[in-house]
């Protein structure tokens, strides 16, 4: 492990965690690596940014798309609620971080400040922001991708180290084409985070989760309304938590090696490997999002060249980096070594690493807890009686008490450790929605 930082910046270490043996003739290692960030701090910044106070968290933008369609108004209760988060989200803004409210509907309006701009998070703007808020009524279309562009026009001018995004919506996106929303969020995506919750149950879980992991994230369901508020708050904390954005795991591997996957595992299942961008000879940069003082798992999955017993050699460089304009990195000072060494030894050549044994169970549990609810949906109940009673014995085993829980909500669990259950006659919508919704959120390896 190497652990380096800089004054005022946060600090970045990296663990691998991995059985770097392989038996003769062996080619695919896998490994574990943990990275967290500790002690706080501006990136890469002796002073202040220009307006802010030392000691108070980077510069920050946030923009809050909430949902002003025709069913928010159904019941009514539902809009009233989205303004009240709204309103605690704004109060949860730090002192001179920019922000801006945006009403979406089958086009996307500016609800405060207006006019192309953001305000500046201060006791006057709070208070006229929530007053605009009462001027939110529902009426209109969804069309999510005009929401996303124009948060992104307006977090775009704002010079800050953080720019982030919160969007709420209570039904599907019926008023522009899937690829319209699909170019939307590959235009945003790497120009700012976003977290997406759905209220009620009327809203398509893959395309609430889709938007969070485009835009690296969270996704969840908020199936009561009166939930809001304190939902938003949270996600305003975690979201003024942030300390350094755009961070990227750079992984290099020698000649004759390839990457077969690089994913997140914790704290949630996201996979990396396609958002690769070359970084020099032999060399790919994966997109981690911004981070506060966190720690997140992420599994790596290397083929090499085999070799001859006895030679052992090095798999992949694992490091942290910001990418910077004109193909420059920032280097965060941590490094991470896996490894591939051939051995005759048995024992240890077919002893699974513990982490990576648990991450590629909760993996697994999250594709079967997806696969069992889409064949429950067409009708297949024998295969989503399988795939769900799989995903029983996955959470049971690794203590995945949480999605064991969720579980239950849509099957009777008869032997957890076989897996042998039987789907529910009636399944509440919500339940097998917060099922599908949270299917990709994993535990630790118990230590």
């Amino acid at each position: 492990m190497a652990n380096f930082a800089k004054p005022s910046a946060p600090r970045f270490s990296v663990d691998v965690y991995q059985n770097e043996y392989l038996p003769e003739g062996g080619h695919e290692v896998n490994a574990v690596v943990t990275v967290t960030a500790a002690g706080g701090g501006t990136l890469g910044a002796a002073a202040p940014a220009p307006g802010r106070a030392a000691g108070r968290g980077p510069s920050a933008a946030v923009a809050l798309m909430v949902d002003c369609s025709g069913s928010m108004d159904h019941p009514p209760a539902k809009m009233r609620n989205a303004r009240d988060a709204t309103a605690a989200a704004i109060d949860t803004l730090r002192d001179d971080v920019r922000f801006a409210v945006i009403g979406g509907t089958h086009a996307a309006r500016e609800v405060y400040p207006g006019g192309g701009r953001l305000a500046v998070a201060d006791g006057t703007t709070r208070a006229q922001a929530k007053q605009a808020l009462h001027r939110l009524t529902a009426g209109g279309g969804t069309a999510i991708g005009t929401w996303l562009r124009l948060a992104d026009r307006l977090l775009s001018t704002a010079d800050v180290a953080i720019r982030h995004g919160v969007l709420l919506t209570d039904g599907r996106n019926e008023h522009e084409s899937p690829q319209a929303l699909r170019a939307a969020l590959d235009d945003c995506a790497g120009r700012f985070t976003c977290d997406a919750r759905g209220v009620g149950t009327d809203w398509e879980v893959k395309e609430v989760t889709a938007i969070a992991s485009a835009l690296l994230g969270t996704a969840d369901i908020v199936a009561d309304p009166a939930g809001l508020a304190a939902d938003f708050t949270r996600m305003m904390e975690a979201a003024m938590g942030k300390e350094v954005a755009d961070v990227a795991l750079r992984v290099w591997t020698p000649v004759g090696t390839t990457i077969r996957f690089v994913k997140q595992v914790a704290p949630s299942v996201e996979e990396l490997t396609t958002r690769r961008t070359e970084a020099g000879p032999r060399a790919g940069d994966y997109p981690t999002g911004s981070w506060g003082d966190e720690s997140r798992d992420y599994h790596l999955c290397v083929e090499v060249p085999p070799a001859g017993l006895g030679r052992e050699m090095l798999a992949a460089r694992v490091s942290l980096v910001v990418p910077q304009p004109g193909g420059t990195a920032q280097d965060l000072g941590a490094q991470g070594l896996v490894r591939a060494v051939w051995t005759d030894d048995v024992a240890a050549s077919t002893s699974m690493n513990p982490q990576v044994a648990h991450y590629t169970g909760q993996a697994e549990l999250a594709r079967v807890i997806q696969q069992g609810i889409d064949l429950r949906k067409a009708g297949d109940f024998d295969g989503a009686t399988a795939k769900l009673g799989r995903a029983v014995q996955l959470a049971g085993a690794s203590g995945n008490a949480d999605t064991a829980k969720l579980l239950a909500k849509v099957v009777d669990v008869v032997d957890a450790a076989t897996g042998t259950v039987r789907l529910k006659a009636e399944v509440a919508e919500a339940d097998e929605m917060t099922l599908e919704t949270r299917s990709t959120k994993t535990v630790r390896v118990k230590k």
